[in-house]
Formats: structure tokens, sequence, C-alpha cells
């Protein structure tokens, strides 16, 4: 697909910077694939238990974000210095004086971040950084705790939430628990699961007392769904692996759905690709149990095979998330509703509204 025919224009002022105050407070925006584009309803959050069949199956991801963002100086110069740790890579032996992992990490500085560069982090002997190699735009740095502390415990006092550049401001306090999901259990993300950021305690019961059934994997979310798109054709664009789980609990929850006729309804475009990742090639709408990294790209004419409806939140322009939204509720229907939510003053990204696609294709 063309990049330019995922464009629209955004008022800067509809982008979210901050969550509703109330978890399941925010907008929903209502896309029927059985009627034509631009036929949409307005609704909220709180109310999702009436807009998703009794005995459904509700898929969220679980995975937690890390504090990957780093603020620091060079140790040899006092240059400012930034890390964004994208994936963890190996634990160091257990022999070595103190605890030590390999990450890759997106880096930035004034000046070059050469191998060799050690990277300070934090108060004196917190934590620090040795980089290893650099290359493909990306470091392979070793982190390590001087003062000997726990890697978790030092990365939790140096450590920042890996807000969206485009939020324009720093992360606080409040973004600890705002930008994970009430989900959240496996650390390794670098970004939230945004649909998952809307469901709140409160309106999970409100599902499970109408029969919706919860079921959970887990994709960390890395490089791969946020990485701008800059080629012209999305078939040239490349995807970053992004390390997944399926698990058999999961797996038999689709295949239960299946047994009761219920639909799989998929909250956010990480779940989604994750079900289409595992899918069992043998059983239509099933899916295999499994763990491993995906690279999977959706856009227009790819055919679906787990996924039945969709919550998902509303996506950057010439994004892959938005070539996935277009492949699922259609082209002329995606950007119809994007056009209506925007007239109808929707907050857009990771903070904002939400949309949920259902119906027949």
């Amino acid at each position: 697909m063309r990049r330019d025919l995922l464009h629209f224009d955004l008022p800067a002022e509809l982008i979210a910077s901050r969550p509703a105050e109330d978890r399941d407070g925010a907008r929903l925006l209502l896309v029927d694939r059985a009627l034509p584009p631009g036929e949409v309803a307005h609704a909220h959050i709180r109310d999702l238990e009436q807009h998703i069949p009794e005995g459904a199956l509700v898929v969220v991801n679980d995975t937690r974000v890390i504090l990957a963002r780093l603020l620091g100086r060079k140790r040899t110069s006092g240059g400012q210095v930034e890390l964004l740790l994208v994936r963890k890579l190996a634990d160091e032996p257990a022999s070595t004086p103190t605890p030590a992992e390999r990450w890759s990490a997106l880096g930035r500085a004034s000046k070059p971040i050469r191998p060799g560069a050690d990277l300070d982090f934090g108060e004196p002997g917190t934590l620090s950084a040795h980089v290893l190699a650099s290359g493909g735009g990306m470091l392979e740095v070793r982190l390590s705790s001087p003062a000997g502390l726990p890697l978790a415990e030092a990365l939790d006092a140096c450590g920042h939430i890996p807000l969206p550049p485009y939020l324009r401001r720093a992360d606080d306090g409040a973004d600890r628990e705002r930008y994970q999901t009430i989900f959240a259990r496996t650390p390794g993300a670098i970004a939230a699961p945004t649909a998952g950021l809307h469901l709140s305690e409160r309106l999970v019961e409100r599902l499970r007392a109408r029969g919706v059934r919860l079921t959970s994997i887990t994709l960390h979310v890395g490089l791969g769904t946020f990485q701008p798109v800059t080629v012209d054709d999305l078939d040239e664009h490349p995807m970053h692996e992004e390390q997944y789980l399926v698990s058999d609990e999961a797996r038999a929850a689709i295949a239960d759905a299946r047994t009761r006729g219920a639909p799989v309804v998929a909250i956010g475009t990480t779940v989604v690709r994750t079900l289409e990742s595992a899918a069992d090639p043998e059983r239509p709408g099933h899916v295999l149990a499994s763990a491993g990294e995906t690279r999977l790209l959706i856009q227009p004419g790819y055919r679906f095979r787990v996924v039945d409806a969709l919550l998902t939140n509303f996506h950057l322009p010439e994004s892959t998330l938005l070539a996935l939204v277009c492949a699922f509720a259609g082209v002329d229907r995606a950007l119809a509703a994007y056009r209506a939510a925007i007239a109808a003053r929707y907050h857009f990204y990771s903070y904002g509204d939400a949309m949920l696609i259902s119906g027949k294709a």
C-alpha cells in the first residue's frame, strides 16, 4: 500500500497529552463493518459492555512497560546522553562481580556515542552502561550497577517511562500507573498497548457479568510497532522483530470461543498481530500455543484468520498501525471514521479516545 494513502491532517489540539481522569472515561467511536463508510455512532468506553456480545472472548496484552528511558552523562566528557532500551539480549554470567545485562538501545547525544564509551545514570554508582558496539542505528550496551544493586532496582531508581515524543512533555509519577494497563504482568515493552489503557477493574467486572470471557497474550511492544514508515510503499518497510507468547490457556480459550460460536475481540493492534502470527494454518479461526518473534505487517489485502472485532486507539498518519486498522475496517471506512472522529473532536494517540470496529466485513 502507498504510504500517502494513509495520510490525514490532525489539529495539534486533538493530541491528548494526558489520559482521561478515569481509565474508562474516554469516548468511543463505533464502526460497523456491515454499514457503509461514514456511518458511525458515538459512545463511551465506560459503556463498552453494551457493545460487546454476550459470551464474547476478549483478548488483552499483558506486557508491562519498562522504565526504558535513561537520561545521563558521558563519563569522560560529561556530555548529556539519552538511551532508550529496546530489547534485552542476555544476562551476563552470574560469576561477574556485579549483575549485568546486555541490551540493544537507541542513543542520542550532541556527538556520536561510540563503542567503548561509558555512560552514567542517576546518583553516582547507581547505573552505568558500557557501549559494546554500534551499527544500523542501534547500540549494544552492557548495563550494570557499580554499587552492586539489583538491576531492576537500579532501573527503578534511574529510569523514566518512555512516553511517545508527540506528547511533548516529560513523564511524571502519574505515568508510572496510567501508562500501564491493569493487565500488565510481564515486563518487556517500551511502549504501552494503548487500547488496553481504557479498561478498568469495574469495566472488566461488568463485562464478566454479561458472560464475556477474558484471556491474555503477551507481545512486548518495541520498534516493530511504532517505527515510522519512511518508504513510499509499505511492502518495502522493514518491520523490527517483537517477542510474543500465546499460552496454551489462550489457545484453549480461543478454541472454546469457536466451539461456542463466540467472537474474538482484540484489545489493541498488538493483540491482533500476535493472534494472527500464531494462527493455526490447519484450523481457521484457531491459534497455536507458541512463543517467538513476529515481523508481521498487516495492510489492506490481508485476510484475517482469528480476530473478529477490534478495540483500538486512533493512530498516527502514515503508520503501520493505521494500515492494520484500514485492513480490518476497509480503507474507505477507516479513513471516514477518522474524519468523523476529527469532526467530533475526539482525542488521538496513546492517551486519547478509542474506536470499536465490529460486524461482518
